[in-house]
């Protein structure tokens, strides 16, 4: 198959007088283009073609669009310096905290240099090894890191974060709260257990909010339903105070709760009996931060 001619002539543009730009650009003149064989280059002589159309328009383009000129003709150094300029304004984002994964990746090597590198003793023997004193049961809520509040270090407590803080029942079956309970108390040992309750906290108040003898199908519905005996409890004894002192008063009651769940695991009830396990409980009050 013949390839299909240009719709126009290239007469008018003979190399001897090409558009400027086309002048120190010769490669892309169709005129003074490398013969192609088409079967090794392209597969048929159809493609070969499409290909010839594709660059006879691209030349038509540049001698009629000057932004397209300007483009083509851009050199390494502006693209360089446009490198730059992006590094540039990401270091400006993570010195004005926008850049929060590079907030993180300096607080990493902050604690490496001030925490890590000055305890290396320490955290080599962790490296190995970790016989923590406490377990820690505490909600998820990002305002009550145990870690933070109580000042536990590396290697001192095995904490489990949860939404409100709550342990169910043994007979509930497999979560990973109990998973972790029977880890540390039956594998790493723990000899105390501390329940972690807090103020204004949103499980607690997703537990209220619940209609009684309706099933949901909300994922954190049927989480904190493990706590639906505090709910109860609490109902019963503020039937005239309003939503928020009802709440207020079912964040004690569910940690209260969370105790009695604790002696419902037999390993735990065992070793509570025979005095080789303690377990407390507190509650956070977040805005005059007491406990």
């Amino acid at each position: 198959m013949a390839v299909p001619s240009p719709p126009f002539s290239l007469s008018k543009h003979s190399p001897s007088n090409p558009p400027s730009f086309l002048a120190s650009n010769p490669s892309l003149d169709p005129s003074k283009a490398p013969v192609l064989r088409p079967r090794n280059a392209f597969g048929s002589e159809a493609n070969l073609g499409g290909v010839e159309q594709t660059r006879l328009r691209l030349w038509n383009n540049l001698k009629t669009n000057s932004d397209l000129r300007l483009q083509a003709s851009r050199e390494l150094p502006g693209l360089t310096k446009e490198l730059k300029s992006d590094k540039s304004e990401r270091m400006e984002r993570v010195e004005h905290g926008t850049d929060l994964f590079g907030e993180m990746k300096q607080r990493f090597l902050s604690f490496k240099k001030h925490k890590y590198m000055q305890n290396l003793e320490l955290y080599e023997k962790l490296a190995k090894d970790q016989a923590p004193k406490f377990m820690v049961i505490a909600c998820a809520d990002s305002r009550v890191c145990p870690s933070s509040i109580l000042g536990f270090q590396p290697g001192e407590a095995f904490v489990v974060r949860n939404v409100a803080n709550m342990v169910p029942p043994y007979e509930n079956g497999p979560s990973e709260t109990n998973a972790g309970l029977e880890f540390a108390v039956n594998s790493l040992k723990v000899e105390n257990i501390l329940v972690i309750g807090h103020s204004r906290c949103g499980g607690i108040r997703a537990l209220m909010s619940m209609h009684d003898d309706v099933e949901t199908s909300s994922l954190i519905g049927s989480w904190v339903s493990v706590g639906m005996n505090a709910r109860v409890r609490t109902k019963a004894a503020t039937k005239l105070l309003n939503f928020d002192q009802q709440c207020k008063h079912c964040e004690k009651e569910s940690v209260n709760c969370s105790l009695v769940n604790l002696l419902t695991y037999p390993w735990v009830e065992e070793k509570v009996r025979n005095g080789e396990l303690r377990y407390s409980r507190r509650l956070l009050r977040l805005r005059r931060l007491c406990i």
